[in-house]
C-alpha cells in the first residue's frame, strides 16, 4: 500500500488530502502522467498544440457533418434492407455476421464462444457474405 496526495491528481481538492491505496493503482496514475507527459511533448514538437475552435464553430462542422433528412431516411432504408437480408440467411450465418460486422467481435472470439474451430466461423462468415450479396441483389 502506498500513500498518494488527492489534490496533486484531482484539481477539485483544495487542501491536502491523503489516501492509502494499492500499488496497482498508483502504477496508473504514474503511467497516465507519463502517457499525458509524453502527448504534450509531441503535440509541442509537431506544433500541433492549436485547435480551429474559435468559438465560431469550424473544427464543429468540420468534425461532425450534418445529415439533410433526404439522408437521414435514405441511410434508415438501407439499414432496414440490410437487418431484412441478413435475417433471411441460414440462422448460423446470421449470427456469425450479425457478431462480427455488428458487434465487433474477432473471428476468434466468435469460435471461442462457440466452441468451434476459427476456421469454421470465417467460412461461414465468407458463405454468409456471399449469400447477403445475393440476397440484395434481389432487392436492388
Amino acid at each position: 500500500m502506498a500513500i498518494i496526495n488527492l489534490r496533486d491528481y484531482y484539481p477539485f481538492y483544495t487542501s491536502d488530502y491523503f489516501m492509502e491505496v494499492p500499488e496497482d493503482v498508483v502504477e496508473m496514475f504514474k503511467e497516465f502522467d507519463r502517457k499525458e507527459a509524453a502527448y504534450r511533448l509531441r503535440t509541442y514538437r509537431h506544433k500541433a498544440y492549436y485547435s480551429l475552435d474559435r468559438n465560431d464553430g469550424i473544427e464543429h462542422e468540420a468534425l461532425f457533418v450534418a445529415f439533410s433528412p433526404y439522408e437521414l431516411y435514405e441511410r434508415k432504408v438501407t439499414i432496414q434492407e440490410l437487418y431484412t437480408a441478413i435475417s433471411r440467411l441460414p440462422d448460423k450465418q446470421a449470427k456469425r455476421i450479425y457478431a462480427h460486422f455488428i458487434l465487433g467481435l474477432t473471428k476468434q472470439d466468435i469460435a471461442r464462444a462457440e466452441g468451434v474451430d476459427e476456421k469454421v466461423v470465417r467460412l461461414a462468415i465468407e458463405r454468409g457474405l456471399r449469400n447477403l450479396e445475393k440476397i440484395l441483389k434481389k432487392f436492388l
